[in-house]
């Protein structure tokens, strides 16, 4: 028997209930598979490729400050990550000349490398994961998630 958030729903419950805990599931089963591939196939986390993918897409570097914000955690979260991957050699830290208590971070060229490998591998994953629906379900679902963030971003703006 698995259990998931979806185990406390009960037979009134809402229909709103009943879709929330169903997306909050699958999104779990999914990060849930997401991490296991990492782990076996990379000895690495997910925090720590979200880490990297946000740096993929900065060349130039960004602050850590910044880079907290973009992934919502603390910024001793993000340090504790930094250390581990400079320690590896998958980024470095730039002083900011002007301000020395600022530095940006960015992938080395070895971390770039590295990334790379891992978001192919990602991607793959989730085609796996969702090649479980048919394309014509994949689209239908996708255009009413695309069109429920769309109904909330407004609703809370």
């Amino acid at each position: 028997m698995t259990f998931d958030v979806e185990t406390r729903l009960k037979t009134d419950s809402s229909e709103g209930l009943k879709l929330w805990l169903c997306l909050h599931a699958c999104n779990n089963q999914v990060e849930n598979y997401i991490r296991e591939q990492l782990y076996l196939r990379y000895k690495t986390t997910l925090p720590r490729f979200d880490f990297m993918a946000q740096l993929a897409g900065h060349k130039s570097g960004i602050k850590m400050g910044e880079l907290s914000a973009r992934m919502m955690v603390s910024n001793g979260n993000i340090t504790t990550i930094a250390t581990q991957l400079e320690k590896e050699a998958l980024i470095e830290r730039i002083i900011n000349t002007q301000d020395r208590r600022s530095a940006l971070i960015r992938l080395t060229p070895k971390g770039v490398k590295q990334y790379n490998k891992m978001a192919k591998s990602y991607e793959q994953w989730l085609e796996e994961a969702f090649s479980l629906l048919s394309p014509t379900n994949m689209a239908k679902l996708q255009k009413s998630l695309v069109l429920l963030k769309k109904a909330l971003s407004e609703k809370t703006k």
